[in-house]
């Protein structure tokens, strides 16, 4: 995977994109892209915007497809201590999520705030409808717990482990579990490579 990023002092923005292609006794290909834009309104206001797109083949029939978008405004009341807002969508065809929409808020805190470490951890709640590839649909509840830590070898290289947690408080067997951990060492100024491995769990799909 290979990131690029640009900033000044107000925003920034990181591309990642990867492809996987591999043949012999099959043949598999994967393209995946990640964008986050980051723009600081003010001191302690800061947007963020993520969108991810996955796809994937087997031969010449279709086995992953999945698309997200987040939207995300957080409120800094410390160097440590945050809250924060936000709304999202996703769609999975292949694990039978035709729609998944999602509005919720939560809080933060940084236990760890450099200048080589950095860990926090976040709670928060959401308000989620999914429609599935069966045309069946429901709402519920959802609460979910994250924590990441980062360690900068440089000021961009950097290593990261994040996990989370997503809990349907109406149906307990309905949990989902996310993990990502990665290394970045910078190539030049605006290119880096990445190195990573993802978790994406459901209990119940």
């Amino acid at each position: 995977a290979m990131a690029e990023e640009a900033d000044n002092q107000s925003w920034s923005d990181s591309a990642e994109l990867s492809y996987v292609s591999t043949a012999g006794n099959s043949s598999v290909e994967t393209l995946a892209a990640k964008n986050l834009y980051t723009l600081k309104f003010a001191q302690h206001l800061t947007f963020l915007w993520k969108l991810e797109a996955l796809k994937g083949k087997s031969g010449d029939t279709l086995t992953a497809e999945r698309y997200f978008t987040d939207l995300r405004l957080e409120h800094a009341y410390s160097e440590r201590a945050y809250s924060y807002v936000n709304t999202g969508w996703m769609s999975d065809t292949f694990a039978g999520v035709d729609k998944h929409v999602n509005a919720g808020l939560g809080a933060g805190y940084k236990f760890l705030n450099g200048p080589q470490s950095f860990l926090k951890s976040e709670a928060g709640v959401s308000a989620v409808n999914e429609t599935y590839t069966d045309t069946t649909d429901r709402s519920f509840t959802e609460g979910r717990l994250f924590g990441e830590y980062v360690y900068a070898f440089t000021k961009k290289n950097k290593f990261l482990q994040s996990v989370e947690y997503l809990h349907d408080f109406d149906n307990s067997e309905n949990y989902r579990y996310n993990s990502e951990t990665a290394v970045t060492a910078t190539m030049t100024d605006n290119l880096s490579l990445k190195v990573s491995y993802l978790i994406k769990y459901d209990h119940e799909p």
